[in-house]
């Protein structure tokens, strides 16, 4: 019960690897609140599933990308579970075209989903764990972040942006009892990759060490890590679960 008793926020929750961080969060001990964009059916499977492990569940349908509403849900989340002790800042979309062809509110769009969205999210939460002297914030990045990619260059050039962003908090917020991490997984099986080209997919496999996608559940295992008791040390870290993809 590494997490016993602790309230945990997570944007992105209803599937992939929000629903696995929420469950094996909750496994640990924590209540868990957390925010998916029209996903209902899925939401009230996760609310279930963390409920039947002992601990409390809360969601709502919320565009991370809407400052006001975001910072709402956090409020409410506050008022009906107590100080939010982790946040694991995780909604993300993406689209994929070829470099010229993107338009500025495609642009926009991956900038406020991802970028903006988790910002102004940490600032939300952050003034509250500074008041208590303890807390923790995990975003997660990606490792096109770190090597960038063909038909993802907003995409990647975010992800760049939230490891900058949070190397950049964790020298204002370690001080004060605060940790800031990220995580930048590699290829890992949701919705998102989903997507993808069945060729590139294929590709993309060959050529991991790993000879695999990743699991969402390993991605949880990190944050886990991160958020729980062996993770005081990591400040500003940007740990990397990718299956080979980049080695640093």
């Amino acid at each position: 019960m590494k997490l016993r008793n602790q309230i945990a926020l997570i944007t992105g929750g209803s599937r992939g690897i929000g629903r696995a961080t929420a469950l094996l969060f909750a496994a640990e001990g924590a209540d868990i609140a957390f925010c998916h964009l029209d996903d209902e059916t899925g939401a009230e499977a996760v609310a279930a599933e963390i409920r039947a492990l002992g601990r409390r569940a809360m969601h709502r349908s919320l565009d991370v990308a809407d400052i006001a509403a975001a910072k709402a849900f956090a409020g409410e989340v506050a008022a009906a579970f107590g100080p939010i002790d982790i946040l694991f800042n995780n909604a993300g979309m993406n689209i994929r075209k070829p470099f010229p062809d993107y338009t500025e509110a495609e642009f926009d769009r991956i900038v406020a989903v991802h970028l903006k969205g988790m910002f102004f999210m940490a600032q939300t939460v952050y003034p509250a764990m500074v008041a208590r002297g303890t807390g923790c914030i995990i975003n997660i990045a990606s490792q096109r972040g770190l090597k960038g990619a063909v038909n993802s260059a907003p995409y990647s050039a975010v992800k760049a942006g939230i490891i900058g962003l949070t190397r950049s908090l964790s020298w204002e917020a370690a001080p004060k009892g605060v940790r800031v991490n990220a995580i930048a997984p590699g290829p890992i099986d949701t919705d998102l990759t989903a997507t993808m080209d069945p060729a590139d997919r294929k590709a993309f496999i060959d050529s991991l060490p790993a000879g695999r996608f990743g699991r969402p559940e390993e991605i949880a295992a990190t944050a886990l890590l991160l958020a729980g008791p062996e993770g005081g040390f990591y400040v500003g870290a940007t740990l990397s679960p990718n299956g080979g993809d980049v080695m640093h």
